[in-house]
């Protein structure tokens, strides 16, 4: 092999079958390892690659780290998600409908691994699969029900494959390793009619029904007509150009869902579902920002499968140590440890959620500020005060309304501090050019990134108390200027 690809395996007793490799590496080594500034190619072939597993974060730390993996995180959701949103049709060709012509059962099991396949016929139909979805190996269930059709499509696992299979394994990543690393091309988008998705039942709505209805009003002026919808509308997204997400968004979630079937299809969509890939997850942002040297809190990342010193790392971080899962939002997963004996009691629990933590030093402040950016421009500023009596903006412990959340200050851009601003900006560039809220804290050594949230909450007589209307005209002018383009 090529020493500037890396094998990640769970074990080094998985590649047992293979030929030694100075190249391979364990996912736990690899995890610890950080980034050497290198563009390391990596192949995960970590057997487990479900949502916050290992083998997830392995594709998800390698993308922070600027390293080409296979699979990406992309990649990985979209086989994790693959009944939700089938994105393939036609996929059989005139080789393979020939062979399953003649083939006497109603169902077949196909494994393919970088783009081959054992069976010559399907050599055409495993390329454009692997196009498609670039994932090492592939497990492939075709049925029979009146025609061909794709049954499941997952993740194949190295520790899976029979003798014949790790020849095919073998052979393929071989002949693989020959080639040139490429990203393949993005889909293009196209026009007029946007839908708005919204949980009418959502607890802390990212946006309220009168600031729902200043979207639909601002999109007439920009010659849309935007329509409401519910979850329960995901069979009727492709009657629009365009999908605008205004929910709390999560990768196990119809949010994500909804976002991949609008890109597959050619519809404008914010938030765009790489954007909630790489904001939903703070273990990903932390490298991230460091990579790129971008201001943020101390922090150190905890692993479920490694043994850590609370005491020490408690003495590096200072007390209190704030301890977050990957994926929480408005506070939730977000907790406080005030000594060792807390810090690992805390850890403990939240390791049964996520296999990687993030341990952060606590910047007392009296507010945050959050930067709104839309297609790398900053369109608002707000300050959010603390929670009374607390150390949140939301505290979910409280049961009254009033003492739920902190009190707010909205202000024109041009009021907030140019480093607080200039700080969002340099965040929001490494993610994309959608709509982004920053959270910003200042300290005395200057601001630091605490946040970057895909999909930013945007209330009436909140975030829109500086600049009206204008808000909602700014964003859905930018949805005009996106579906014009194409």
């Amino acid at each position: 092999m090529q020493q500037h690809v890396h094998v990640v395996v769970n074990d080094m007793a998985a590649w047992q079958p293979y030929y030694p490799s100075q190249t391979l590496v364990t996912a736990n080594d690899y995890l610890n390892s950080g980034s050497d500034g290198d563009r390391h190619h990596i192949v995960n072939l970590c057997h487990d690659l479900s949502y916050l597993s290992t083998g997830y974060y392995v594709s998800l730390l390698a993308e922070a780290r600027g390293q080409r993996v296979l699979p990406s995180v992309t990649t990985i959701n979209d086989l994790n998600n693959f009944k939700h949103y089938q994105l393939l049709t036609n996929v059989l060709d005139k080789p393979s409908s020939r062979y399953l012509d003649h083939y006497t059962d109603s169902s077949l099991e196909l494994v393919i691994c970088f783009g081959q396949s054992s069976i010559d016929e399907f050599s055409g139909f495993a390329r454009q699969l692997f196009e498609r979805y670039p994932c090492p190996i592939i497990r492939v269930s075709l049925r029979w029900d009146g025609r061909w059709y794709i049954d499941s499509l997952a993740a194949g696992s190295l520790n899976q494959l029979t003798d014949d299979e790790q020849t095919v394994f073998g052979n393929a990543l071989d002949q693989f390793n020959k080639k040139v690393w490429r990203k393949g091309r993005t889909k293009k988008e196209y026009r007029y009619d946007l839908a708005i998705l919204y949980n009418p039942n959502e607890a802390i709505p990212t946006s309220d029904k009168k600031a729902l209805q200043q979207f639909i009003k601002a999109a007439k002026e920009a010659d849309i007509e935007a329509e409401l919808i519910t979850a329960d509308d995901f069979n009727r997204l492709l009657e629009f150009d365009a999908l605008f997400i205004r929910e709390t968004t999560r990768i196990s979630h119809y949010t994500y869902h909804f976002a991949k079937k609008a890109e597959a299809n050619g519809l404008v969509v914010i938030d765009h579902p790489e954007s909630i890939v790489k904001c939903a997850n703070k273990v990903f942002l932390k490298e991230l920002l460091e990579k790129h040297n971008v201001g943020m809190p101390k922090s150190e990342l905890l692993f479920a499968d490694n043994t850590t010193d609370y005491q020490q790392l408690g003495q590096q971080l200072g007390y209190p140590v704030v301890l977050k899962i990957p994926d929480g939002s408005f506070s939730i997963g977000v907790e406080k440890a005030d000594n060792a004996e807390q810090f690992k009691a805390v850890a403990e629990q939240l390791f049964k959620q996520s296999t990687i933590l993030l341990a952060q030093e606590f910047l007392k402040t009296d507010y945050d500020w959050r930067i709104g950016v839309l297609n790398n421009r900053p369109i608002y500023a707000c300050q959010y005060f603390m929670a009374r009596n607390h150390w949140q903006i939301y505290n979910h412990k409280e049961s009254s309304a009033k003492g739920k959340s902190g009190s707010f200050t909205t202000l024109g851009v041009h009021q907030a501090p140019k480093d607080v601003v200039k700080i969002a900006l340099q965040a929001t560039r490494l993610i994309g050019d959608g709509l982004y809220g920053v959270d910003v804290k200042v300290t005395d050594q200057g601001p630091v990134i605490i946040e970057i949230n895909d999909n930013p909450s945007i209330e009436w007589g909140v975030e829109d108390l500086h600049l009206g209307y204008e808000l909602y005209r700014l964003i859905m002018a930018d949805f005009g200027r996106r579906l014009d383009e194409q």
